[in-house]
């Protein structure tokens, strides 16, 4: 049992790294720090405590989590400085070896971080405590609960696919998630809070079941019918797990969003094998046709990985190829990055940094001309825009359910509110449509004598 009274009146600073799973585990931390009296740090005040929860998906996430830790330090250098996440997991002696760094806490532990705290204060615990990866088979819930218009809510955690190039598996643990009586409990939790748009989180979402024997389907259906909750995303899944059965419920179902985020990796049948990726462009190319066919408008994002060992310029070629013909909305582009332990390091030929530049490049442009036809194929149409809080100085942005950006003038009052607008009017490098006001049914006129 924590004493909560060794952390009364502290401050606190959390920094997150990497992907939608860290925030939404770093925000349920910061509940926990809050409810022992732990105060968020204000603008302008130094911390007693820094917790840093980190990624290590490749090598430029573990320099950046180094940069972070002695960024931190300056900012705050008489804190507490915890550092947790993958990073943490993977290499807990180089993480604590780093300066400024007081406490590592493993992945699986950072749930448990102030009862660490407390034990290194109280002369007890040791700098390192990190938990082996082959014993964490406990799934720890967690959902964001902070100022975005957005929660994310973790479903499951860990991955059992061992893909030659990643050291997830091993950060992580093995594929283990929550009952959907809980996460639907959460999400209800969520509406309870105001909460409009819940995106949901994992390592391997599509895998979801392997601890409880219920199925990915079934949750969908189960937080459909949850009152108050707007909208759902589902974060990335697996193209061999994302079945015709999810893509119809989605098409039809009263609340998840026309938005999928799939990871291709190549576009080479040859590299996904050197991948250990469990199917083929074929297979992939009819996933996407498959959404199409029943939901035109569906916003689709793609994760590729250039210069993979392995990959020749023609193995690239046929990436880009293949790509280039394949409907889509965007990409998010990676370069290869070498990873300790992983089967990849076997795989010759090298790829050169400057050839891995210049693929990036080459898959960065086309992502864009995809992203920019995707947007002005929805010109003219009608959706429903989840407005956040942000602010930039007199405007605000939103998203509508296809995942479309829209930019509209600053008012309080439409924040974390869904309002109807017709898409008329592209901002120059069609990134954003822009409301000009009054272009937003259901919207007041800011600038009408009666406002």
């Amino acid at each position: 049992m924590t004493d909560s009274s060794i952390f009364r009146d502290k401050t606190a600073a959390y920094y997150t790294l990497g992907c939608k799973l860290n925030f939404a585990e770093i925000s349920d931390l910061g509940k926990q720090l809050s409810e022992q009296g732990i105060r968020k740090v204000r603008a302008g005040e130094t911390a007693d405590i820094c917790i840093v929860n980190t990624c290590s998906v490749t090598e430029l996430a573990d320099k950046k989590c180094r940069q972070a830790i002695r960024r931190i330090r300056k900012e705050h250098p008489d804190a507490f400085v915890v550092v947790t996440g993958c990073y943490a997991q993977l290499k807990p002696a180089e993480v604590a070896a780093v300066e400024g760094v007081d406490l590592v806490v493993g992945s699986n532990q950072k749930m448990a971080v102030l009862e660490y705290i407390e034990s290194y204060w109280q002369n007890q615990g040791q700098k390192i405590n990190v938990t082996p990866t082959r014993e964490m088979a406990e799934f720890v819930p967690s959902c964001s609960e902070d100022d975005r218009t957005r929660h994310f809510l973790k479903v499951q955690d860990g991955c059992d696919y061992y893909c030659s190039y990643c050291t997830i598996p091993f950060a992580r643990g093995k594929s283990r998630n929550g009952t959907i009586a809980n996460l639907v409990h959460q999400a209800e939790h969520v509406a309870a809070v105001g909460g409009k748009e819940i995106v949901l989180t994992g390592v391997n979402i599509g895998d979801f079941g392997k601890t409880t024997g219920e199925r990915f389907i079934d949750l969908l259906r189960a937080l459909d019918i949850v009152a108050g909750i707007d909208r759902f995303r589902i974060s990335s899944i697996e193209p061999n797990l994302l079945t015709g059965d999810i893509i119809d419920f989605v098409a039809h179902s009263k609340r998840f969003a026309p938005h999928f985020h799939i990871p291709l990796q190549s576009g080479s049948d040859t590299v996904l094998k050197l991948m250990r990726r469990r199917y083929d462009t074929a297979f992939f190319r009819s996933k996407i046709e498959k959404i199409y066919s029943v939901m035109p408008n569906c916003f689709i994002g793609i994760d590729v990985i250039v210069g993979m060992r392995g990959e020749t310029a023609g193995l690239f070629q046929e990436t880009a190829d293949f790509l280039t013909a394949l409907p889509f909305s965007q990409l998010h582009v990676f370069s290869y990055s070498e990873r300790s332990g992983t089967k990849a390091l076997e795989i010759e030929p090298i790829v050169s940094p400057r050839d891995k530049q210049l693929r990036s490049n080459q898959l960065l442009e086309l992502s864009a001309e995809k992203r920019r036809a995707f947007y002005r194929a929805q010109q003219g149409t009608t959706h429903r825009v989840l407005f956040e809080h942000a602010r930039k100085g007199d405007r605000m942005h939103g998203f509508t359910e296809n995942y479309v950006q829209v930019d509209a003038p600053y008012r309080a009052e439409w924040a974390n509110e869904l309002r109807e607008v017709t898409l008329n009017q592209l901002n120059q490098d069609e990134t954003t449509y822009v409301i000009a006001v009054p272009a937003c049914a259901g919207m007041t006129d800011p600038q009408s004598p009666e406002n």
